[in-house]
């Protein structure tokens, strides 16, 4: 739970142009993940669903930030 914590309070720190890439970044690597689990299952498919909520994160910065 800290991580998390921790991945909200670098949030603030970032610019528009740097949320974006981070998005862009982790949405490919999203796709990946999925990719690679309709494959063969992954070990842990948690992190599917963990790195959806940081992206989800992730735009609800970027829209504070917009505002």
């Amino acid at each position: 739970m800290a991580k998390r914590n921790d991945l909200v309070n670098s949030l603030k720190d970032l610019s528009e142009v740097d949320l974006n890439a981070r998005i862009k970044e982790d949405e490919m690597r999203l796709k990946k993940l999925r990719f690679a689990h309709a494959i063969s299952p992954l070990e842990s498919p948690v992190t599917i669903r963990l790195l959806r909520k940081d992206i989800a994160r992730l735009k609800t910065a970027l829209t504070k930030k917009k505002m």
